[in-house]
């Protein structure tokens, strides 16, 4: 079993920029190796790669940000850092964070790095993680929920490091996006708030909103899980059908792009080319079209995504501006912004369509589990079993 990463590295945070030969784009999966740091005394050189049980779990989940990578260790209760530390001359570094020994969840930001434990959840600047925390919330023994869950409301990478939820919403899981946040509930209602200035929140129109509200356009839908980009928002039905909403300019909702388009004909413009906002006056669903061909701006309310094969999804994870699923049958799919490789396909191209990562099945991998930095995808994948051929 082992973790994956391929997309933007600028900072060393799939491989060390220290090596010959590797650069800013990383466009093929390259196995991760999980580090070489000291933690406690012994130091520690592996791969991701370790024996284990069949069924057994990983022991290590990652969290990823623009500019490093944070693994957290479960069999030692560790978090190690990769990529932008404290400094360019550390980016190549593997930092070992000794205050988080015990801990069993993290929560990584370009600033802070959160982490919990089982009394407690502790929050430092990333800048200065020998000091004290800069934030500290006691727990009790029936505080079980993952980050950035916490207590009554939920950690937050910025200030205030602590924000309040409504009690009468009984949070399962939480998503934050640049602006804006997604909830998923006990009973699998969604719930989003924040930005709306992409349609990201899903209530049919491009206004904010200040505290959580319902999506009413997935009422009577029970989700199984959500995850949240830089301005979209993705959701998992109970059946496996997967859900989009929100800014479609670089096709990272799966509907077909009009920039996209553009790009193809006369050459990428880069991420900045497509950066156009509309106005509040314009329409939730923002379309183009010429002919019979209709393009995807902006999708303020839930869509229902055509999946190739009609795959049932089990995971997903957006980035800034792309987005990664994972079937029941383990292959990965990936669509949106590709400028740095993040989609896995062996080119700097972004897709409005999602793409079967092929390179997984041709290893003869199973592909478990996706998590997205901003312009990078991680996938945790293992041999693929007799049953999957």
């Amino acid at each position: 079993m082992s973790w994956f990463g391929f997309g933007f590295n600028g900072f060393g945070q799939i491989i060390p920029r220290a090596r010959a030969s590797v650069g800013v784009k990383v466009l093929f999966p390259e196995r991760l190796e999980c580090c070489d740091c000291d933690v406690g005394q012994t130091r520690v050189t592996r791969t991701e790669k370790e024996e284990r049980l069949p069924g057994e779990h990983c022991c290590t989940e990652i969290r990823a940000t623009w500019s490093r990578r944070a693994v957290v260790h479960r069999q030692t209760g560790d978090v190690c850092i990769s990529g932008f530390v404290t400094s360019p001359s550390n980016q190549n570094a593997c930092t070992h964070v000794p205050a988080t020994k015990g801990c069993q969840d993290a929560l990584i930001g370009e600033r802070y790095l959160t982490a919990s434990f089982t009394d407690k959840i502790e929050c430092w600047d990333i800048g200065g993680l020998g000091s004290q925390p800069v934030w500290r919330m006691e727990l009790t023994k029936t505080d079980t929920a993952a980050l950035p869950l916490a207590p009554g409301g939920y950690a937050f990478p910025k200030t205030p490091f602590y924000r309040a939820l409504a009690p009468q919403i009984c949070a399962r899981k939480l998503a934050l996006g640049t602006e804006h946040a997604v909830l998923l509930s006990a009973d699998g209602t969604v719930y989003t708030w924040g930005s709306g200035s992409h349609g990201q929140l899903g209530h049919g129109s491009v206004e904010s909103q200040p505290e959580p509200l319902a999506v009413e356009g997935l009422r009577g839908l029970p989700m199984g899980d959500v995850a949240a980009g830089g301005w979209h928002s993705v959701c998992i039905s109970a059946g496996g059908d997967l859900y989009v909403w929100g800014w479609n300019e670089a096709g990272q909702l799966g509907l077909p792009s009009r920039c996209l388009r553009a790009q193809a004909e006369h050459g990428s413009a880069g991420e900045a080319g497509c950066a156009v906002v509309p106005t509040r006056q314009e329409a939730a669903v923002t379309q183009e079209g010429e002919g019979s061909e209709v393009f995807i701006s902006i999708q303020a309310f839930p869509a229902l995504l055509d999946l190739p094969e009609e795959s049932e999804m089990k995971k997903m994870s957006c980035g800034t501006r792309h987005t990664a699923a994972v079937t029941c049958a383990g292959d990965l799919y990936t669509w949106g912004w590709g400028d740095y490789g993040q989609l896995g396909h062996g080119t700097p191209r972004s897709s409005d369509q999602p793409l079967h990562v092929e390179y997984f099945t041709k290893e003869g991998l199973c592909v478990l589990d996706v998590v997205c930095g901003s312009w990078n995808t991680f996938v945790l994948a293992s041999e693929r079993a007799a049953s999957f051929e």
